[in-house]
């Protein structure tokens, strides 16, 4: 038996052979097992031995069992990388192994197929945002240079001038960034398979470098706050808007998935207690965040909440459960669409700009940060994994406060 298991993601690879039925001439053909959860899962070689030859594989010097042990290595390899591949995007599952194996290795030869075989990847999984994500930027690489594009021809200078295309076409730097990255990604793909030599890796420091581009993040003051709780609204819908945003400041500055997703079973000991959806999968160290109920809190949800009050029913009836993916990333677009929609005008009506959906969890960091909150606390609130991320966060805030106070020493 030759094992190929990676060191990590909790899946098995060896090479063996198979004795529960022996082929015709006696021998029993060689595959590669691959286990995970305890299922097992056979995969063809295209070799087969008695077992007295097998045991002297391993060894052996003889041209022909070279040869074969050559092969199983060969195809055992192929087995590993895909699998190993799955299992960094935390997406491995055998229908997804099986897609890839089907397609051959020459399925992501060209950088459309390699996006194709992600995005089909994605969906089944369920990631259908992050799916959108990868589909947007293959469209635009179409656009740009056709969908026969080799591996080989993504350079340094290939990427500037994708990058001028995408400002010619007014794409902001934070489309630009977003698009660069999904490449990357592909891009890494393909290189730990061997498509392409890490000399021509075209990403990195000296190399192509991804440009990032500081958006301007804006957070309201605590007495804006107060007015747009205590706006009188023209409707229910407009009223309801307002709250769930109100909620969502509230709740540690939850996104809006987060918010679709709260459940009665969440409410525990008093606090709202949640994984981010944004970081869940990728986050190796999984961050419980704690959002005190407060009354506030508690009367939004009887005014809005469903009212059945069962551990796995929602708080709010935007989800049904049981939703497809793709059904279920409409559902709370759309929620978001029209959240924004009526806060917007919320905003105009106030002489308040740019409120948003993201404005709620913005200005809840800088609401504790000048209020004297400690950053180590904000930072667990927010569901960062490290100090330097929320000082990142606030910094841009922070400047913006820098500003209007400097404006005051002039005011004479």
């Amino acid at each position: 038996m030759f094992d190929f298991t990676p060191k990590d993601g909790g899946v098995k690879i060896v090479a063996l052979l198979d004795t529960r039925k022996p082929n015709k001439n006696g021998t029993y053909p060689i595959r590669v097992r691959v286990t995970h959860q305890r299922v097992q899962k056979y995969y063809s070689t295209g070799s087969a031995l008695s077992v007295s030859d097998w045991e002297r594989l391993p060894t052996a010097k003889v041209k022909e069992l070279k040869d074969i042990r050559q092969t199983v290595t060969d195809a055992a390899i192929v087995v590993k990388h895909h699998v190993e591949k799955l299992v960094k995007l935390d997406l491995f599952s055998f229908d997804s192994l099986n897609k890839r194996m089907s397609k051959g290795n020459s399925a992501e030869d060209t950088v459309h197929a390699a996006f194709t075989n992600r995005i089909a990847d994605l969906k089944e999984n369920g990631k259908v945002s992050t799916a959108d994500w990868y589909k947007y930027t293959l469209r635009s690489l179409d656009l740009f240079a056709g969908d026969k594009i080799k591996f080989s021809q993504i350079t340094v200078d290939w990427l500037k001038r994708y990058e001028q295309h995408l400002l010619s076409e007014q794409k902001s730097y934070t489309t630009i960034s977003m698009y660069m990255r999904a490449l990357q990604v592909v891009v890494n793909e393909a290189k730990s398979t061997g498509l392409i030599k890490p000399t021509q890796h075209p990403f990195g420091k000296g190399k192509y470098e991804i440009p990032q581009h500081e958006g301007r993040n804006i957070a309201l003051s605590i007495s804006d706050i107060g007015k747009i709780v205590k706006y009188d609204c023209e409707t229910h819908t407009i009223e309801m808007c307002r709250d769930l945003w109100f909620f969502s400041y509230l709740c540690n500055g939850a996104n809006i998935t987060d918010l679709c997703k709260f459940k009665y079973s969440n409410i525990r000991n008093g606090e709202i207690c949640f994984y981010r959806q944004k970081t869940i999968a990728k986050a190796k160290k999984k961050k419980l965040i704690h959002a005190p109920l407060l009354p506030e809190m508690e009367a939004i949800i009887k005014r809005w909440g469903n009212i059945e009050e069962t551990p796995d029913t929602f708080l709010f009836p935007i989800l049904q459960g049981g939703e497809s993916p793709e059904m279920e990333r409409t559902k709370i677009k759309n929620i978001t669409k029209l959240m924004n929609t009526k806060m917007k005008a919320i905003g105009k009506n106030l002489g308040i700009q740019n409120i948003s959906t993201y404005t709620a969890r913005h200005s809840y960091a800088t609401v504790l940060k000048r209020s004297g909150a400690n950053i180590a606390f904000i930072s667990e609130s927010l569901g960062h994994n490290d100090l330097k991320t929320t000082e990142n966060y606030l910094a841009s805030f922070e400047q913006e406060e820098r500003v209007k106070n400097a404006i005051l020493l002039t005011k004479f």
